[in-house]
């Protein structure tokens, strides 16, 4: 008998998770994902896995964070250090899903950059826009964002919709757009290590 494996993983991942669940015949792979809205308070982010960890203690044989350390500034790492339980690579989804190299080497040419993914371009209304306030307080762009100067879509589709999503969020922010098709860089190599 297969052992049951739980990932307990942003929702921004959801349906990257059940891409690389489903085509790498994974059934043993439960999910559940937390908000992806927890990135606007990722102090936030830690209690919540622990507190799904705590749920799932005793119904899983072994339990997988799909979580970067996303701004918990090495608190997920604690406490995922003190239950022997593993974690995505990396500092946030960009770098898994742009690979390390290619993401150092993005941040190295200017450091000075905001990014998106797919689901990011395509919720950025609801996550960048509004859940900044900048719906109610336009003024306040060039406070968040007058730091930056390009942003980079990182794709994991090949969608000219989204690609026109990042394009328009990039005209709103000032900024100027670019745009990497990186499918899903490390991000399915440590899923399917971590299912095993």
């Amino acid at each position: 008998m297969t052992e049951r494996v739980l990932v307990i993983a942003c929702g921004a991942l959801a349906r990257e998770l059940m891409d690389v669940i489903k085509g790498n015949g994974l059934a043993w792979v439960d999910v559940e994902c937390l908000p992806a809205s927890l990135h606007n308070t990722p102090k936030r982010i830690t209690a919540a896995v622990a507190e799904r960890i705590e749920r799932a203690s005793g119904k899983y044989q072994k339990i997988f964070v799909g979580y970067a350390d996303c701004g918990t500034g090495g608190e997920l790492d604690r406490l995922l250090d003190e239950r022997g339980i593993e974690r995505l690579p990396g500092a946030h989804c960009y770098e898994f899903f742009a690979g390390a190299s290619l993401f150092a080497s993005l941040h190295e040419a200017d450091p000075a950059t905001f990014y998106l993914t797919d689901f990011l371009a395509k919720h950025f209304d609801r996550l960048v826009w509004d859940g900044l306030g900048l719906d109610r307080w336009p003024q306040l762009r060039d406070d968040y964002f007058g730091n930056y100067r390009r942003l980079i879509y990182l794709s994991q589709t090949d969608s000219s919709v989204l690609v026109d999503k990042a394009r328009a969020a990039a005209d709103r922010l000032g900024l100027e757009f670019e745009h990497h098709h990186v499918g899903y860089g490390d991000f399915q190599p440590a899923l399917v290590a971590a299912s095993q």
